[in-house]
């Protein structure tokens, strides 16, 4: 691994925030590399409140998009909730439904089948509003390049209203409205929400119409904040408020779906990292093995023991899942090492009986040991489609817009997208990708990062510098979990192997000639012991922990990794 250590602030600045805001000078050079100066600044970071969200009128379209869902109300139509199967597809149709209905009977949802529809909006979709008489459709985490689609909903008389958060292509869909604050002709001043979260801007906006506190929103923003988790955007600016929120009510009193997921868990605490390993896999389960309606219906749940029961279905899911990734992956990794290409920029993998709704999943995986932009296919009639994910730093939405004439659909992000071509494209498609991400990407993204907030001597880390970190939360992007680094350790004897296969590796550490000593645990660092054994000497990067055992908590290092190199 590449270590990085982050520039030192400036030492005035340093001390004049440790001044206003009694804090260590560890913790003040923290807040500066986050951009915060002042104590104003500082108060907002560790306690936003909801008056700081933006006014959600200052999105494009938001006013029209009010102003067709009151008409839609007052003239008593049809309105179709429409979403995409994953996280925050699924929490957008969940929060806009919940909403809508509290105070309008007439609303209904629709999720595409991941395997007969595929992606965003479908004809078959469309089809269903008509028939059964939906003459408004609000779409969610989906739509911004649904040129035909919308033109084909247009032609049957109905109306769309775009929820999105995607970046648009060159022309933008004829709907009624579109709210996406990455439109180039939208002053939106925060542009990195979820679909979820561009769907909350909605509600707030319906809200603000009808003369109504934000305050009265808030139960929603446990839908919000396992969005933010899922999707992995920036836990800053509007989305740690958000978050900051969303979490009170995860831990204090969230919807009985998720409750129902939660309890399965025995925890008393819930982090957003609890979202992200433990409530978005299940709700995202439900699409990938069997449907993502079964995910709405648990987060629109209201009777506890229905919610339970839902829980344990997806949770069923869930190992199902797990299974399948698993056993991809495995075949996946042989396919690379058998074609000889170890050595490539690229990882692009295609067998046509792999399971469509885990292969995001599988080339995450496949990162971890070749770590390089991949792709992952599967077979759907004609067509390959498949998912891709990239490496800190590479964008891969547009290495693929680089390959657009061998594609017959693509859209995402930046470090996410989905794919859809012919099959006698594979091969042209493969060797292109190859080329484009061997000229774009630089050499230094080629080997995974370990970026450090700060080096640290062990005697600092104490109760107190813990318990004013963990005021950092919700983390996420642009607000990571403080990483660090400690030079000129030894272990004091007990360093070893853990774990079934020991790949894990436990120590206790102390530093130099100090006495002070600190546990420490290194998952998946097992194969590192002979660096650490007979005291030799060695450098950590960490993040500081609490190990819950036996009713006992104590502090200890949750390593990244060991050098022995005493520089970076």
């Amino acid at each position: 691994m590449r270590w990085t250590l982050k520039p030192k602030p400036d030492p005035k600045k340093v001390k004049a925030l440790q001044e206003a805001i009694k804090v260590d000078a560890v913790v003040a050079r923290l807040l500066l590399q986050r951009g915060i100066e002042t104590y104003d600044q500082a108060k907002t970071f560790f306690r936003p409140e909801l008056s700081e969200l933006h006014d959600p009128f200052l999105m494009r379209d938001m006013e029209k998009a009010v102003d067709r869902i009151e008409q839609a109300i007052n003239d008593d139509e049809n309105i179709l909730i429409y979403g995409d199967y994953d996280v925050d597809g699924t929490t957008a149709v969940a929060l806009m439904f919940s909403y809508l209905s509290s105070y309008y009977s007439k609303v209904a949802t629709y999720i595409p089948d991941r395997y007969e529809e595929g992606y965003g909006i479908s004809i078959k979709g469309i089809d269903f509003a008509d028939d059964n008489g939906f003459s408004l459709i609000i779409a969610l985490d989906c739509g911004i390049k649904a040129l035909d689609q919308v033109a084909y909903a247009n032609s049957k008389g109905i109306d769309f209203i775009i929820c999105d958060h995607h970046r648009p292509g060159d022309q933008l869909p004829e709907a009624y409205a579109i709210l996406d604050p990455k439109r180039t002709d939208c002053d939106y001043p925060f542009k990195e929400l979820c679909g979820c979260g561009v769907g909350f801007k909605l509600i707030q906006a319906l809200e603000s119409n009808r003369g109504r506190s934000i305050d009265f929103l808030v139960p929603y923003l446990d839908l919000v904040v396992t969005a933010i988790a899922a999707d992995i955007v920036p836990v800053s600016g509007e989305n740690r408020i958000l978050a900051y929120y969303g979490m009170q009510v995860i831990n204090d009193s969230p919807r009985t779906g998720i409750k129902a997921i939660l309890d399965q868990q025995k925890k008393a605490v819930f982090t957003i990292t609890d979202l992200v390993f433990t409530v978005a896999p299940r709700i995202n389960a439900a699409g990938r093995i069997q449907h993502g309606n079964y995910a709405v219906e648990l987060l629109s749940e209201k009777d506890q023991d229905n919610a339970r029961l839902a829980a344990e279905q997806i949770d069923g899911f869930n190992s199902e899942r797990k299974d399948l990734d698993k056993e991809i992956t495995k075949q996946a990794l042989q396919l690379i090492e058998d074609s000889r290409e170890k050595d490539k920029y690229t990882s692009v993998v295609f067998q046509s009986h792999w399971h469509k709704g885990v292969l995001g999943i599988v080339a995450s995986r496949l990162i971890e040991t070749y770590y390089r932009p991949t792709i992952v296919l599967t077979q759907d009639g004609e067509k390959l489609t498949g998912s891709a994910r990239s490496v800190k730093g590479f964008d891969i939405y547009n290495a693929l817009s680089e390959c657009d004439d061998l594609l017959e659909k693509f859209g995402g992000h930046k470090y996410a997208a989905g794919l859809t071509m012919n099959i006698q494209h594979f091969e042209d498609f493969k060797a292109r990708f190859e080329k484009v991400v061997a000229e774009r990407i630089s050499e230094h993204l080629r080997v995974q990062e370990i970026l450090i907030d700060a080096e640290i001597n062990i005697r600092d880390i104490n109760p107190r510098l813990h318990r004013i970190l963990s005021q950092f939360a919700p983390f996420g992007p642009d607000n990571m979990t403080p990483v660090f680094m400690s030079r000129d350790l030894f272990d004091t004897g007990y360093a070893r192997p853990v774990g079934e296969d020991g790949d894990h590796l436990k120590l206790a550490v102390v530093q130099g000639n100090n006495s002070q000593q600190i546990n420490a645990i290194g998952f998946n660092l097992g194969h590192k012991y002979e660096m650490v054994g007979n005291r030799k000497k060695f450098m950590a990067a960490f993040t500081i922990d609490e190990n819950h055992w036996n009713g006992r908590i104590d502090l200890q290092l949750k390593l990244k990794d060991i050098k022995q190199d005493l520089k970076i």
